[in-house]
Parts: structure tokens; C-alpha cells; sequence
């Protein structure tokens, strides 16, 4: 039987047994509407505010100021056109390598008479805080810098780029999806007045996220409807979702610095295999400020979609640094934005690391790249590389 490896924990992570518990009530006897009244309601809303409390709580947060979302990218797009609209105009400040859920709002805000300045970052995917402070401008009414990219892993400067922003009284919205339970950090501390987070990426359920707005930062809804989550968003909250994502992240806030450490040394234990077993690899992102699980490698000249169909044959399942558009593979634009050469971007791996992952498994991954990448080079055409 082939051993099965999941290396692709960016991009979701499988659900903590604890939180299937403890979500599967509601599934059945719990399953009231929260906004009912009655018994029945005021089960399912206990519920919520007991998810709500736990996350605040590990914020260092008032709970009210914590909206449930159906995922990153609703929160994101809240971020994004909330405070927009509720400016009706002006410019905002985003980076070149934000997910698409900020990149593509920020583009079709431009659509609707509002400016945006995309700042760059340097060969290692970061952000250079001195570049947002000179695209300022006195109509900035919005800066949004991810806290770590899904690709890369690096860690971006958030405090620094939150002083700035706070100096100005400029809103700073984070996209925290990568790092959020993953990271310790504080959002009074960074200057942060919106924060985007999510389930899926910390061992809790798909299809529920958190939106934080710091009281007093004025954003429009986005969805109209009934009264929920005090008239930010309305919609029937997904109860037994919300409760899960409650408990993922008390497990987190016990789990997440021992974590922490030991993916830092299996990762770093993946790279340093890797590099010493196969020609031409390079390891993408910061060196030293990235992700504790993340390990984004280009091997030279093979392309990333060859080598990951490789490593699912054998039972591992990593991503691609390059994405399959119209029957034509691309590289990624976050590697292309780093200035990572066409050659080396093409063949980018992402390997992301998570509470699974046993050093067994690692030295298996290390043991199966090297002959699947030896085979695809001597099958390339001579010159090709």
C-alpha cells in the first residue's frame, strides 16, 4: 500500500477530532436558529456567542467587535469595499502579491472611481514598509498588507506598516488567513484595525471565517438583509460551522507554540534533504522570517505540475507554484513579483507542513523528489534547460 503524505496544509487543513465533537450536536438536537427566541434558538445562540467569546479571547479582543464570515474571501472583500464605501471615495494601498479575494476587490474598485497603488516586494516576497509610506497620499483612506503569503510563506512587516498607517490615521486591514492560530502576534500591538482569518487553515471546519473591525473604523455592509452579526453581515449564521471554529481555536491557543517549533525543524529538515540529494533546488521566500510549515522549492528547468503528478503517484500531495490557464501553465504571479527568473519559477513546489506531518514522512518526501526529478530532467529535450 502506498504511503499517503499531506503536504498541502496552506491550502486546508483536515478537522480536528475534537471539533467534530463538539460541532455534531448541532448537526441534530442543537439545530435551532439562532435568532430565535425560543429555547430552541437560544441553544443555537449560546452556541455562537460561545465561539465568539473563544476567538476574542485569544485576540485580546471585545467579542462584539468579532464578525462570523463564510470564508476568507468574504472577509476580505469586507475589508476591501467596506471601507470604500463608506468613504464613496478616495485611494487605497495594497501589495502585488495579496490573494486574489484582495487583489481582484481592489481591481473592481478601481472600476468604481476609486485609485489603488500596488507596492512591490524584494526577492524574498516582502514588503518594504518605506514603499507604502511614500505611496501615502492625502486621499488614502485604506492600507491592506497580508500577514504572511500562502506561496512564499514570508512573513511581511506588519507592525511596522501598522505604525504607519496609525501615524497617518489611515484604516490597516490584514489578511491574517495564513497566520492566524499559526503565529503569536497582537493586533493593538501591530496597529491592526481589520483583521481576516479563517477555519479551514487552523484544523476547523470549510465555509466560516472571522472578520474583525477595531470599534470606531467605519465600514459598509457588503450583504444586506436581516439583523445578524449587529447588521455587518446578514444571513443565518452557519451555527454548527461557527461553533467549530470556536474550538479550533482554543485548541490553538494551546497548541500553537509547540507547534510552531517543531514544523520549524521539520521544515527545515525538508529543505536541508532536499538540497543535498538534488542539483539546481532553491528555496523561495525569507529564510528565516516565513511560515514554521511552509517550504516553497524551485528545481530548475522541470515544471512544478510534472513533479507534483510525481509525488501523488507516490502518495504525496503538495502544490504547484504555477497555475494551468486556458491549456498553457503560467508561473505564479507571487514568484513572478518576487523576480524569480521564468526558469526557476516554473518549477516551484509548495510543501506546507501540519499537526499530521512526522519526520518518517518527511524523510519519504525527501527520498521520492530526487529520482522523480532526475528522471523528468534526462526526459527533457537536450537545450531545454
Amino acid at each position: 500500500m502506498t504511503r499517503r503524505v499531506y503536504l498541502d496544509h496552506n491550502a486546508s487543513t483536515p478537522v480536528h477530532p475534537d471539533v467534530v465533537a463538539e460541532m455534531l450536536p448541532y448537526f441534530g438536537e442543537r439545530f435551532g436558529n439562532p435568532s430565535s427566541v425560543h429555547g430552541f434558538g437560544r441553544e443555537a445562540r449560546a452556541g455562537v456567542d460561545l465561539a465568539r467569546e473563544r476567538i476574542a479571547r485569544f485576540m485580546k479582543v471585545p467579542a462584539d467587535e468579532v464578525v462570523f464570515t463564510s470564508g476568507g474571501t468574504e472577509s476580505d472583500n469586507m475589508a476591501l469595499k467596506g471601507l470604500a464605501f463608506a468613504r464613496g471615495k478616495g485611494h487605497l494601498i495594497t501589495s502585488r502579491i495579496e490573494h486574489h479575494a484582495v487583489l481582484r476587490a481592489a481591481q473592481w474598485l478601481e472600476t468604481q472611481g476609486f485609485t489603488v497603488t500596488y507596492v512591490g516586494v524584494d526577492e524574498h516576497g516582502m514588503v518594504d514598509p518605506d514603499e507604502v509610506k511614500r505611496a501615502i497620499r492625502p486621499d488614502t483612506i485604506g492600507i491592506s498588507i497580508m500577514h504572511a503569503n500562502s506561496e512564499a510563506g514570508t512573513i511581511q512587516p506588519v507592525a511596522a506598516i501598522g505604525a504607519l498607517a496609525r501615524e497617518r490615521g489611515i484604516p490597516f486591514h490584514v489578511d491574517a488567513v495564513q497566520t492566524f492560530g499559526k503565529l503569536d502576534f497582537d493586533v493593538n500591538a501591530c496597529g491592526i484595525d481589520l483583521l481576516s482569518f479563517s477555519a479551514h487553515k487552523i484544523y476547523g471546519p470549510k465555509g466560516v471565517a472571522g472578520f474583525w473591525i477595531r470599534k470606531g473604523i467605519k465600514v459598509q455592509a457588503v450583504q444586506h438583509g436581516g439583523e445578524h452579526e449587529r447588521r455587518r453581515r446578514a444571513g443565518t449564521e452557519n451555527v454548527p460551522a461557527i461553533v467549530g471554529f470556536g474550538k479550533a481555536v482554543e485548541i490553538r491557543g494551546r497548541d500553537m507554540k509547540a507547534e510552531h517549533e517543531r514544523l520549524t525543524g521539520l521544515r527545515d529538515r525538508l529543505w536541508e534533504g532536499i538540497r543535498a540529494r538534488v542539483p539546481d533546488v532553491r528555496l523561495n521566500g525569507h529564510p528565516t522570517e516565513r511560515l514554521p510549515g511552509t517550504a516553497n522549492l524551485s528545481y530548475r528547468g522541470v515544471e512544478s505540475e510534472s513533479i507534483v503528478l510525481g509525488l501523488d503517484l507516490k502518495g504525496i500531495g503538495v502544490s504547484a507554484g504555477s497555475a494551468c490557464t486556458a491549456g498553457s501553465v503560467e508561473p505564479s504571479y507571487v514568484l513572478v513579483a518576487m523576480g524569480l527568473p521564468l526558469d526557476w519559477a516554473m518549477g516551484a513546489v509548495r510543501h506546507s507542513l501540519g499537526r499530521s506531518t512526522t519526520v518518517e514522512d518527511i524523510d519519504y518526501v525527501i527520498e521520492s523528489v530526487e529520482p522523480i526529478v532526475r528522471k523528468l530532467r534526462a526526459a527533457m529535450p537536450v537545450g531545454a534547460a
